[in-house]
């Protein structure tokens, strides 16, 4: 076969695939909490130039995926709506059983989270009713990767040119004073966190919150999101949630071929 043909095919492919990826990425922002948001917002969050931006929202509102409101801020349409419904009827009932058998195990609340962009996305909670606190997550919220133990699950098993790109793009934001905020910390415990095969948020996201997390990989490898076990620092030790580490571990092997 022609090499100059292959090429312009490769050529044509590739920026197809970054066109469909910076749409995803708007699509992303558009659906984050807190919204119907400005196009300035949606912009700074999908990093995507603001021309590009407004052709993309263009075309999905067009399509049904994105509504306009009146006062010209972006929010999700009917068609991404109906999109959601038809996913999460989908979901394969064995997810919830291996959550729930996880929370009996260790009488804690657990998350499920999908890896989404720049974030982790949370999909499912499951909390212990016995417990007498409540941890503020929710489904639907978006945290950052590098203080939660999720993210740090994820970000150990991607490609240390990726996050560093990631770092440079968001940098480290402070959300307690337990939280990394340099690379040079952020690569230390991935470094670890790669060698026992499990995560720790010790109070780096949310004051008094000590979770565990694992990484859920995908078909080729690659983490597609990860699950969690949360608990209160005054509850639950460090050395204590460690102890929870195999039964996660089983769990995020179990979820893998679900997600």
């Amino acid at each position: 076969m022609d090499e100059a043909a292959v090429g312009g095919r490769a050529g044509r492919a590739s920026a197809a695939g970054s066109a469909v990826e910076k749409s995803l990425r708007v699509l992303e922002a558009v659906a984050a909490p807190g919204g119907p948001h400005r196009l300035a917002d949606v912009t700074a969050a999908a990093a995507v130039p603001k021309s590009s931006t407004f052709r993309i929202l263009a075309s999905l509102i067009d399509q049904g995926f994105v509504r306009q409101e009146a006062d010209s801020r972006y929010g999700v349409g009917p068609r991404l709506r109906g999109l959601s419904a038809l996913v999460g009827a989908g979901e394969p009932a064995g997810i919830g059983h291996i959550l729930g058998e996880l929370r009996r195990t260790t009488g804690q609340t657990v998350h499920l989270a999908l890896h989404s962009g720049r974030t982790i996305t949370y999909i499912r909670k499951l909390e212990n009713e016995d417990q007498p606190f409540r941890t503020a997550s929710r489904v639907g919220m978006c945290m950052p990767l590098h203080t939660t133990a999720i993210g740090k699950s994820i970000l150990a098993l991607l490609p240390a040119e990726e996050v560093r790109e990631l770092i440079g793009a968001t940098g480290l934001p402070r959300r307690t004073p337990h939280t990394l905020t340099t690379a040079r910390a952020l690569h230390a415990q991935l470094a670890a966190v790669r060698a026992q095969g499990f995560a720790l948020d010790d109070e780096e996201n949310e004051p008094a919150i000590r979770c565990i997390g694992a990484a859920i990989p995908g078909p080729a490898g690659r983490p597609v999101g990860g699950v969690s076990v949360t608990t209160v620092t005054f509850l639950v030790s460090r050395e204590e949630i460690e102890a929870y580490a195999p039964a996660l571990r089983a769990a995020a092997e179990a979820l893998a071929p679900l997600l």
